[in-house]
């Protein structure tokens, strides 16, 4: 089965410029825990996620080596921090580098890449145009169907 066959093709995207609060905004009405950053023509320029928006809320292992002890953290600081990050571009955050797959894939490949990776999601393109999303999920869903359809 290839990752054609189970990738979700309605996708919400950003581009650059959007505003994080636009972003987390969509995060949170839509439940996306991450969302493609495309230019014309769907052109896949990077990702914006859910860490990209909390890491900035929490100290880095550097601040801690340097302080000592990590600092207390309220919730007033860390909503100062927060409404710094909303008042960003997504093209300020989001990752660059990004790694995909191919519709033509194998899901089992796919998913492998994914799991080796840490993602729960991975954007899905042919070249540098963004046709897809493949969700573990979605894997699962297929694997499920598949196991389902041998048992009748």
């Amino acid at each position: 089965m290839l990752v054609e066959d189970v990738m979700t093709t309605s996708l919400k995207t950003v581009n650059p410029d959007t505003p994080m609060s636009e972003v987390v905004t969509m995060m949170c009405l839509f439940r996306l825990s991450g969302i493609p950053v495309v230019e014309d023509d769907n052109k896949l320029v990077g990702m914006i996620a859910e860490r990209d928006v909390l890491d900035p809320l929490f100290p880095t292992f550097e601040d801690m080596l340097d302080g000592g002890a990590a600092p207390a953290m309220d919730l007033g600081t860390a909503l100062d921090k927060y409404n710094d990050v909303t008042a960003k571009k997504v093209s300020d955050l989001m990752t660059r580098n990004v790694i995909t797959v191919s519709p033509d894939m194998q899901i089992l490949k796919a998913a492998a890449r994914m799991v080796g990776k840490r993602f729960r999601r991975i954007p899905v393109a042919v070249g540098d145009r963004l046709v897809g999303m493949l969700s573990l999920g979605d894997v699962h869903k297929a694997l499920y169907r598949e196991h389902a359809k041998k048992k009748l």
